[in-house]
Order: structure tokens, then sequence, then C-alpha cells
């Protein structure tokens, strides 16, 4: 399945370049639970090692220019894979898999044939890695001294595994033993973001290597995922704020240049990764760049030159494009949980020629309990089989991608002789159900770029019920700011920075008309434009809510839900729905015109009806003379530019302050960055010495990176967003919203912006056995005695896993809570007034709604809290997944797993908890079974609920490498599922 290549050894003539054979080999990256095929090639130049990875193992003979070079250097690692730490889950294993770090170089998870071949280049790599060590061993000659800033006693302190992990680390403080109180109950180490995003990224999508279908599962099928930022609009495209998503043809190599080239391509640093800041005296301001900070660079000036002329390519992208003119078909189909019973054909091949693409999604593949949690569905291989079947006859086409969310799969098929101008391709979901652990709402998307267009083609389903639109809108603004895409050679892209997107689906906007009769009676007199005046979607986009800079075309069918299943018939059953435009197709994007827009009636699978769009898009085209002489021209004059002038920028500021940073709660600034100089510039954040980020994990610029042409300005964001995995620090006062970001110019110096604010402390993200010792709200407590509390807590923890008998003489004062009081307030909320509330722990809260009460939690003990049920179930699931440690502590996280089959042994782990963690866990118990009493109108079955709290409740520890593999993840569940199930006598 994988073999190596063996070319000639060969030095050039200035001894710059030998490639040293075995000099490459065939592999696959494991990326997003697929195998896509690699080149490895070990080269060395003037001494120096560099580690090639190529995406394009068949166009190595032609143009060997690698697409990511990693230098072997102190910074590169290679370790062989234990299958049990894979970060993804693949249906078959096979061969040698490595993982491979390097300076500022994505992790790649690769899997390589066991043979002696491999073995034999694996060892030609550890060798040169050794060469490479031998060499930074050996003494060298003393270099200038270079002034550090002194380090604060409180950060010098830290333990860098603590850092950004959400992890308390232990104490050693001495603690009296608690007592029980009375009460109303019932009875990872730091991450660096480069790796945590290393498995999505990938490499440019060719069709010769395809897969089958069971190896191409989407990965968000097996792991959940996690929704952390708020919805946040996304930023409408800015100039220089990104690379050109448009790619760009291959640019002519000069024979001069060509090795050079083969090293230079490197990605850029993402942010977000925890690191201790270091405090820079702010006479550093607009120095140059240290040598040491130099070597830190993401690239060469070489590779920055590079991008340089992509992103000036891009910008005279007219001079060497024509507009051609191709059709898109895009369809749409909530399928109501049920199989294809008939052909296609009335949806897929309604029009007399053959579409050019295809773009086709579906929504409610699956509504089994299960699928709600990111399992496989045996219904996506019948559905993708039944419209293969029936695409139009007059040509043939090819699968580009396939991506599925539970029950959203969005399916793209391009005609086969367009196949090689299709490239780009990647695919990404963002689930918004509840806690985002649930994929039953949210949205999959695919882009791709065909010629020199790049394309985004969205399928959501969004918050159902006729009400709640306001949650429809929170969905759409969350798959906007969440949906981003991972490209080699490119900065992050989100879903507005392509230059077409088509966005589909069951966007669930319903009638303002609440009369299933009186709207009957409108459709049946063709009165559609006065039902049309009332539709959510028309009065959300008119009111910019949501959709604001989407076009749809003219609506001239009637409402495509909801109707009784296999028939024509309006819903007769005893809720009678409204009917509604629920299923829709919208656009944006530039020489795009719709020709139709139309349901299919013939079709009655399902409760809803299938729509489809088709489009005429006008699709940028190289035209290869004109493109050869516009950049031989801008590289001639970036020749003379460069050789006269220094690149400079100035910025409009340089301090910032946020006051009262909260939990969840993005706070933004922003500053203005202008090129003053006369040469095109490249500036980027940058790490500080001995830095992994430019930044901390609360805190990103947007961009990051970018171009500026002289004059040019453009303006960057500065977002503080405390997440569950920065606020136990923040709360503890070992990290404060302190930091220094260090902007770098490109062949100029290095400006340095100080970041400043007050944080507010939470009792989100606060361990258990402090919150049971705060009687007052965190808030109204100093932070030194929340230190002290934090403390103290360790200690306790400790003693009562080993005393059960708590010490009779102690003051009522000094008892602490049998359990948070905040935990007894939301359960006692939701135990009162939400037990029979339809769907509970499914649908999500409201941003605000959350917001508030996480802030009455904070500041003060509430009889009742304000919002709705879903925002208060909400609320108590980002409780318990924010806990420093979860409620079955780390320490026994195997010990239950091992258990998990035997009640009797569960019951004496629980026994074993330290007391606020077991008080915890058996009032939680109680109350979830009780809502199963109440099963016939909340809609909750114990295995929907084992499953979501039992990701909650038992987390693997920080130290164990990689998620729940999917063996682990069932025997957690089955944990929960046995105290869910057993007798209330137990």
């Amino acid at each position: 399945m994988i073999t190596c290549r063996l070319v000639t050894t060969r030095q050039t003539k200035n001894n710059s370049l030998i490639v040293i054979a075995p000099h490459t080999v065939k592999v696959r990256e494991l990326r997003a639970g697929q195998k896509e095929p690699r080149l490895l090639s070990l080269i060395e130049r003037r001494g120096e090692f560099v580690l090639a990875v190529l995406a394009t193992p068949d166009a190595v003979a032609s143009r060997p220019v690698a697409q990511l070079s990693i230098p072997i250097n102190g910074h590169f690692e290679i370790v062989r894979e234990a299958e049990e730490a894979l970060l993804i889950n693949l249906s078959v294993a096979s061969g040698v898999r490595i993982r491979i770090k390097g300076e500022r170089a994505p992790e790649l998870l690769l899997e390589l044939q066991d043979d002696d071949r491999t073995q034999t280049f694996l060892a030609q790599v550890m060798s040169a890695q050794q060469q490479v060590e031998s060499k930074l061993s050996k003494p060298k000659a003393m270099e200038p001294f270079t002034p550090i800033a002194p380090i604060p006693p409180q950060r010098a302190n830290k333990t860098a595994n603590y850092v950004g992990s959400g992890v308390n680390p232990p104490k050693s403080t001495n603690a009296l033993p608690p007592n029980l109180n009375n009460s109303r109950s019932t009875n990872q180490t730091k991450t660096d973001l480069v790796q945590s995003l290393a498995s999505d990224f990938g490499f440019e999508d060719h069709f010769n290597h395809a897969l089958k279908v069971e190896e191409k599962k989407n990965h968000q099928n097996r792991i959940v995922a996690v929704r952390e930022p708020p919805p946040v609009p996304p930023l409408p495209p800015r100039k220089a704020s990104y690379a050109p998503s448009n790619p760009l043809p291959a640019a002519p190599v000069p024979k001069d240049r060509a090795v050079s080239l083969q090293a230079n391509d490197h990605p850029k640093p993402d942010f977000r990764s925890g690191y201790d800041g270091m405090d820079r005296p702010t006479s550093w301001s607009d120095s140059r760049t240290t040598n040491s900070m130099r070597q830190a660079m993401s690239s060469s000036q070489a590779g920055q030159r590079e991008y340089l002329v992509k992103h000036l390519l891009g910008k005279k992208e007219s001079g060497y494009v024509d507009i051609k003119n191709y059709r898109f078909f895009t369809g749409t189909w909530n399928v109501n949980g049920q199989a294809p019973d008939s052909s296609l054909a009335p949806w897929l091949c309604c029009d007399a020629e053959p579409p050019d693409i295809y773009a086709l999604g579906c929504q409610e593949l699956d509504l089994s309990t299960e699928a709600f949690f990111y399992m496989d569905s045996s219904k996506e291989q019948l559905w993708v089989e039944a419209m293969e079947r029936t695409l139009h006859p007059k040509a043939k086409y090819k699968k580009v991608q396939i991506i599925r969310l539970v029950g959203m799969m969005l399916v793209v098929f391009v005609k086969k002789i367009h196949k090689n101008h299709i490239k780009e391709v990647a695919a990404e979901h963002v689930g918004t159900g509840i806690m985002g652990k649930m994929g039953n709402k949210g949205g999959v998307a695919v882009r791709f770029v065909f010629h020199n267009t790049s394309f985004c083609i969205v399928n959501s389903h969004l918050a159902a019920h006729v009400e709640d639109f306001e949650r429809r809108n929170q969905d759409y603004k969350d798959i906007c700011a969440r949906m981003t895409f991972h490209l080699l050679d490119h900065p992050p892209l989100n879903i507005v920075k392509h230059d077409v997107v088509i966005w589909l689906g069951d966007l669930n906007y319903r009638l303002c008309l609440y009369d299933a009769a009186d709207v009957k009676l409108h459709i049946s007199q063709n009165e559609l434009k006065k039902l049309q005046l009332v539709d959510q979607l028309n009065i959300q986009r008119k009111t910019k809510k949501a959709f604001t800079d989407f076009m749809e075309g003219e609506i001239n069918f009637i409402p495509t839900y909801k109707y009784d299943p296999k028939t024509d018939r309006w819903d007769s059953s005893g809720k009678c729905r409204v009917p509604a435009w629920c299923d829709r197709i919208l656009w944006r994007g530039n020489n795009v015109e719709q020709l139709q827009y139309r349901s299919h009636m013939e079709l009655k699978t399902s409760d809803h009806k299938p729509v489809s769009a088709l489009f005429s898009v006008g699709v940028k085209v190289v035209n290869e003379q004109r493109y050869k002489k516009v950049f031989e021209e801008i590289v001639r004059a970036m020749d003379r530019m460069e050789n006269d002038f220094l690149p400079s920028v100035t910025l409009d500021r340089r301090e910032f302050t946020f006051g009262n940073v909260k939990f969840r709660q993005l706070q933004r600034e922003r500053f203005v960055i202008t090129n003053d100089g006369q040469v095109p510039c490249h500036f980027a954040f940058i790490p500080k010495l001995n830095d992994s980020q430019y930044c901390k994990p609360w805190l990103r610029a947007e961009p990051s990176d970018g171009f500026l042409e002289p004059n040019e300005t453009l303006e960057i964001y500065l977002d503080v967003y405390v997440s569950k995995d920065s606020v136990t620090l923040l709360n503890s006062g070992e990290d404060a919203i302190e930091d220094i970001l260090v902007l770098h110019l490109d062949r100029g110096k290095d400006y340095f912006i100080t970041i400043a604010g007050n944080y507010l402390p939470s009792c989100f993200g606060t361990s258990l056995e402090t919150l049971c010792r705060m009687k007052k709200p965190i808030r109204e407590i100093p932070i030194t005695r929340l230190i002290d509390l934090g403390e103290d807590s360790y200690m306790e923890k400790e003693k009562s896993k080993v005393s059960f008998l708590m010490m009779e003489g102690s003051s009522t004062e000094d008892k602490p809570l049998k359990i948070p009081k905040e935990v007894w307030i939301l359960v006692n909320h939701l135990f009162t007034k939400s037990c029979d509330q339809e769907d509970l722990f499914q649908t999500p809260g409201l941003q605000d709604e959350l917001q508030s009460i996480i802030d009455c939690l904070d500041t003060s003990i509430p009889d009742s809290l304000s919002g709705c049920n879903h925002s208060v179930a909400e609320a108590l699931l980002i409780f318990l997944e924010a806990l420093p440690e979860p409620v079955l502590c780390y320490e026994l996280y195997h010990r239950c797993l091992d258990c998990a089959h035997d009640s009797r042994l569960c019951k004496q782990l629980i026994s074993q908890l330290p007391r606020a963690h077991r008080n915890v866990f058996r009032y939680l118990i109680a109350f979830l079974k009780e809502l199963l009493k109440h099963s016939h109108n909340n809609n909750l079955t114990a295995s929907l609920i084992a499953t979501l709290f039992a990701s909650l409740l038992i987390r693997p520890p920080p130290n164990v490498m990689g998620k729940h593999t999917p063996h682990e993840r069932q025997k957690s569940i089955d944990f929960i599922l046995g105290f869910l199930m057993a007798g209330d006598e137990e």
C-alpha cells in the first residue's frame, strides 16, 4: 500500500543541496478520520537538514516544490505513536505511525509501511537529528549580552504543567478537616495550540487517492465537539487581513531560485495557547528584533518574499483572469430520519442540461438518540448511493467531499472533466446543540477552489419551534464565528472569506402567524406574497439580525413544511403545524445569477419537501500567458523596491486596558496599523523569548498577521475571552489579565503592545472544595482569601478521602457546605420548574441569559434565577465542564472505567471520593433519576442523559494523551447508566 521511491543522490555545483538516498518515502497523513497521501523527503542544505512534506506526491517529478519544510533542529521531534494515544479513530490501523513536531509547523501524524525501506529512512532522519544535536552541544563563542526583564515572583513560581490547563497545582498548606452542614440536597496539562489544531490542518485534496467510504467517516461523528466562545458575528473581509482566499496558480520558478523555494513555505502560527508571559519594560518598545527573536521567525525572508508575491498577484488578479460561467446545482432536504424509498431524479435531474457542480445537503438523516452524540449512521451511505444513482445522466461526476454531523450531511460532486481544476478542499462542522456536545443542530461546510474562485457551501439545521427565531439567529452567528478552515499556506479561513458562499438547509424560520387554517387559506388563494411579509427569515434579514449580506431568490413555490409523511397533505397531527418555508437556499458573492428556485412536490418520503436552486456562477479562469507577464512584473518591481527601501509602519495605540473581565464574556479593543513606508510589508505577532505562542490563552489578535501596501491601513482587533481553559488560573490569582504582544515587521523593527485588565473571579472554574467553604458569593471574597481557601481546600480533599467522620467540636461557621450553593441553586431551579420541560438538556440556552445566570451566581445568592429553563440547564453543564477537577476525580478515572461493569464496585468507588465530590455526584444522580420519571414530557432517556453527563463527570486526566477512545467513552457511559437505572433503595 505504501511504497518508497529511490532517486539517485545528487549534489548541486555550489554544494547547496544534497538529497539523501533513499531520500523520499510515501506516507499517509492521518487527519480528521481520513488518510491523505503525502511524500516525505530528507534534504541537506549547507550542513543543515530539512524534512520536506509534499501534499502532491504524483507531481513530485514534474515540480518538486515542498509545501511544508520542517527544519531538523533543537525543536524537532519524531516519535512512534502508541495506538491507544491516537487523537483520531480509524477503522483500520496498519504500518508504523509516527508523530512529527517541528519549529513553527503543524504537528503531523503519519502512517508508513512497516518494512526495511521505512526503517532505513527513519534511521537516516534520526541520524540527521543526532548530528544536529551534536553541533548544538558544542561550545560557542560568547554572544553579546541581551538584557532580560525580571520575571515577577508569582509567575516564576508557576509550574508550566498547570498553565492553561484549567487545573490547580497541588498545594501543601495545612487545613482543618471540614464539617458537614445541613442543606437541601437529596442525598489538562499545558497544551500548545499548534498541537491541538494539528489534526485539523489539511493539504490540497486530490481525487487520485480516493478512500473507501468507511475510512472517510468524518471525525465529528466520533469526537465530542467543544462549544467555547459565545457566538460573535464574523468580521467582514478587510483588505490585507489575510492571504488571498482565491488560490493562485503556481508561480513560475526561476532556475536559480528553485532550490531555495523548496524549504521556505512554512505554515503560519496559530493563536491561543498557554504560556508564562514575560513582562518587559516599556523602554523596549520600538527596539530592533534581537537575534533570538529573529531565530523565532515563522519563515525566512525568501519565504516571506514568496508570500508577498502571492499577495500582490491577488491584488492584480483582474489582469490575468477571464470570467467563464458554470452551472451550480444546490439542493436541500430534511429527510425526517427516513431512508430513500424512491428515485431522487425529480429532485436532481430536473434540468435539461447537466450542472457542472452539485452541492446537496440533508438534515435529520438519523433521528436516533445515540446519533445526537456524533455516532456513525448507517443511513449516510444509503443516501449517498441514492444521490450517485440519480445524478444527471448526460455527464459523469466525481465526488469531491462529504461531511456529516449527526443528521446533517453535505456532499459535493463535480463533473469529471473539471476535477483537475478543483483544489484546496476542506470540510468542517459546528454543533450548536447544547454545550456543542449534541450535533442535532448546527452546520457542516465544504470549501474548495474551482479554477481561481473560492467557494464555501454551508448546510445547516437551525433551532426549531415557532417562537425561537432568536435561537436561530444565535445558531447562525455561532456557525459564522466558529466555522474555520485550516489550510496549508493560508491563515485560518472563515465562511465570509470566500468569493462565493451558498448557504442551504432547514433554517427553520417560520411564519409570524399562528392560525394554520388562515395560512392554508392564503396558500390556496396563491397569496404567497402576503405570507412572505410575515416570514421570519425575511424579517430577520431586513432588520439585520441574521443573513444580512446574503441574497435569496423570489419564492414562487408553496411552503415545504409540514406534511404528513408519504403524502401531499398538510400536517394533520394533533400539533397541526402551521405551514412554513423552513427549507431555504441563500447566497453571497459576485457574478452569481440564480436561474431556478423551486420545490419538488413529487417526493413524499419526508414531512418536508426538497428544494433546489440552479445558479450560473462567473468563475475566474487564469490566462497563463497574462499571468506569467504579471508575475514577472511584480518580481522586477519588488527587486527594485527591496534594494532601495526598508518597511515602516505606525500604530495609533500601543496600550490597552480591559475593565472587569468576566468568564465567557468577550471584550474587544482595536487599533489601526498604517504602512507609512514606500514598500509593501508583512507584519506578524510573534512569541516572546522562551514562549511558544504570541499571547496568553485568553487573548488573541485578529488578524494576527497580514500584508500592507504603502499608505494602506488596517484595523487589528484584540479579543479577551476567558474560557474554561483559562478561568481556573485567573480565579486563583496565578494568572492575571496582563500580557505584552510583540508585533514584528519583516526586515523592520518590533513594536510592543501592552495589555492590562481587571479580572472578576467566578464560581465557574473554581474547585468544589473551595466553593463548599464559601458562604458568600465569590465576588465578595478578597482575592487573598480566595487563594487561602484554595490551599485549605486541597488539604480538606486529602483528609476527606480517609475520614468519614467530622469533628464534632467545630463551630457552625467553620463547617463547609455539603455541596456548593451554586450547584444547589441550579439544580433546585431545574428540579422545581423544569422536570416536564420538553427537550430539556437537548436545546441550548440563550447567550444573554447564560451570562446573566453566571453573573447572578458570582454576585449573589438568589432565591430564583432569571432566564428560560434551557439556559439554566446549560449553565449547569457549563459549570460541570469548567471544574478544574471533574466530579469523579482524575486519580480515579481508570478505576472508574475498570469497574463500570460491576455496580457494587461502582458504589465502592463513589464512597472513596473526596467529600464534596461524593456529595455532588449523589445529588446530581438523584436529580437525574427524578427527571427520568417525567420522560414522557421532557423526552429524556437514560441513555441520552448518561451520554451527556458522562463526558462532564468523567474526564481523562490532563496527562493522558488524546481523548476518550470509543471503548473508553462507552465505559464511562455505562458507569453513569448503572446509577441511573438502579432502584431508589440503592
